[in-house]
């Protein structure tokens, strides 16, 4: 029996197992929603095509599955770009359908015309333009394919209208053979030898620890791996719930607003086992004196990452849930007490920590995050914007699990928080999801609200509300003589004085969140007191819908610690008391 373009695709999807797309429709993807129209996958219609973008990103993160969206052609496929590059840089499997005009209009400035598949390349794993309706169940096929196979990433098909019109017999491929994409998964054996002689040679070995170790669903055995060593584990802010957050072996996350501890372990330690991550900037500080007494081995999927940034003793390329599992086999038991005593002794000099605010009486965002952990017990799927939230979730909400801290690490993408939240509730119904965001970051995409109201989605939205792209303004404080511009949210032009003395109690905000919530049915709360913080949250997870609370935090909060941008690990500010 013939099948139209449109409604193979929506066949290979369900081939594929997809029961969710996140989307918007358009003229050139029309044909598709008609052919989605009373299947059995749901359609969550988002307000803005990076909105969809970012949900199938939460969503895929969150489940381990891959994520679908949908955009028309032209600013509709432009439109998932951020997100695309967003999935691309943390490596994250989702599949982008777009329509495209027809076939014989492509390259004639049609309406709504863009060369979607040229924008896309740079910043997708694979994209295809497909242009006969014969190779369409083949392409979508090939797309699920690339896109969880080897470095995961984010693929995009492009599918002019006519060809979404045209028939075809309709064959779904059992099998997929890329002549050209051959990913390896099976390690070197030698290399694996040389990584246990280098292991059993080490005094002081650190386990660094990223989102590969998420990504290829090998917290398990990289936890044993630390078990059978004695071996102290840091992770990355990608890395977050790899390992337990109370497990004695865990030591926290590292980088430039990390621990002092586990930065200190990087530099000092003789051995550093690098798994799934790759030596991003944010965690080795200057690479020239960049953890100078280690030996080295990387454990990676991608061939491309390893000695691209760092030297490396003993390179090992492969599927990591396979690689991990042939090292831990090799190991012999070992004790590195001493080592992980000593690591927690530096913690304790200088741990995580903030002062109260005895003075203005301002909550401390630390104190928020903190009373989140205790009340969820740290098992929340909790998502980020970007900017200072992002670093105080990372500090102060520790994970239980993996696949439970979603936010945008290599891009660093402001406005993913939110909808990413509604991409994981959509993929974990049962779960507690909860947005940890900033007022700049919320802003750019709370009209998301709409479709979480819509879908029912219960989500609790937590606003660290400073006035400020917060931070903007502390690297303008630290580092740009406090020449606060562009960065004021209750400015025109944002240019904030440095001699103004701010009391955001005080202050007319725009807009107004707790009314913003209210406007779209959801419960808006807002807390200026510190002895509000638990009862709202208490509030917030009772809640059947939608939340948002407004948390008014001092626009002069900072993140520490901090490395500063090209310094060393070993030049840490601690806080600047």
């Amino acid at each position: 029996m013939e099948r139209t373009g449109a409604e193979i695709i929506v066949d290979c999807l369900i081939k594929e197992g997809v029961d969710v797309i996140f989307g918007i429709p358009g003229g050139m993807n029309l044909p598709f929603f008609d052919a989605l129209y009373g299947s059995r996958i749901r359609v969550v219609l988002t307000r803005h095509e990076q909105g969809a973008a970012h949900m199938a990103d939460g969503y895929s993160r969150s489940t381990g599955r891959v994520g679908v969206c949908t955009a028309t052609s032209g600013p509709g496929a432009t439109n998932l770009i951020t997100g695309l590059a967003t999935a691309h840089m943390d490596s994250i499997p989702m599949v982008a359908i777009t329509g495209q005009v027809k076939t014989e209009a492509i390259g004639s400035d049609a309406f709504q015309e863009a060369d979607a598949t040229g924008c896309s390349r740079p910043i997708t794993k694979h994209n295809f333009l497909v242009k006969d309706v014969k190779d369409l169940a083949r392409v979508i096929k090939e797309a699920f394919y690339i896109a969880s196979s080897g470095r995961p990433g984010p693929v995009h098909v492009d599918v002019p209208i006519d060809v979404q019109r045209a028939k075809t017999e309709f064959v779904y491929p059992e099998t997929t053979d890329i002549r050209s994409y051959n990913p390896v998964l099976k390690s070197d054996k030698e290399q694996i030898k040389k990584a246990v002689e280098l292991f059993k040679a080490a005094e002081r070995p650190l386990l660094y620890v990223g989102g590969g170790v998420v990504l290829s669903g090998s917290a398990g055995t990289l936890r044993e791996i630390a078990e059978k060593t004695g071996t102290p584990v840091a992770s990355t802010l990608m890395a977050n719930g790899v390992m337990p957050f109370d497990h004695p072996l865990y030591m926290g996350p590292l980088g430039m607003h990390g621990k002092y501890s586990t930065n200190t372990a990087m530099q000092k330690c003789d051995l550093l086992i690098s798994c799934g991550a790759r030596f991003d900037d944010r965690v080795t500080g200057k690479i020239s004196s960049f953890s100078p007494l280690s030996k080295k081995i990387h454990f990676d999927i991608d061939p491309a990452n390893i000695g691209k940034v760092v030297k490396v003793d003993a390179p090992v390329v492969g599927d990591l849930k396979l690689c991990l599992k042939e090292f831990l086999d090799e190991l012999p038991r070992m004790n590195h007490k001493e080592w992980a005593d000593q690591i927690r002794e530096w913690d304790a000099k200088h741990p995580f920590a903030y002062k109260d605010d005895t003075e203005t009486q301002f909550i401390k965002p630390q104190m928020i995050i903190k009373k989140l952990h205790e009340l969820t017990k740290g098992e929340a799927i909790v998502t980020t914007g970007v900017g200072q939230h992002q670093m105080w979730a990372m500090q102060w909400y520790p994970c239980k699990t993996p696949r439970h801290f979603l936010t945008s690490g290599g891009l660093g993408t402001m406005g993913y928080g939110f909808p990413s939240a509604i991409g994981a509730k959509a993929g974990n119904p049962r779960k507690e999801v909860i947005c940890i965001d900033g007022d700049g970051s919320f802003q750019m995409t709370m009209s998301e609200m709409a479709t979480a109201i819509q879908e029912k989605y219960k989500i609790i939205v937590i606003v660290l509300n400073n006035y400020y792209l917060g931070m903007v303004r502390q690297w303008q404080e630290l580092f740009y003589k406090e020449r606060f511009s562009g960065s004021s949210l209750m400015e025109s032009g944002g240019m904030g004085d440095k001699d103004r003395k701010i009391n955001p109690r005080e202050l007319k905000y725009i807009p107004d969140f707790v009314k913003f919530a209210e406007a779209y049915g959801a419960l808006g709360i807002r807390v200026t007191k510190e002895s509000e913080v638990g009862p709202a949250l208490e509030k917030a997870l009772k809640a059947e819908g939608p939340v948002i609370l407004d948390c008014i935090i001092h626009p002069e909060e900072k993140v520490f610690p901090m490395v500063p941008a090209g310094a060393s690990l070993d030049e840490i500010i601690v806080d600047l008391a």
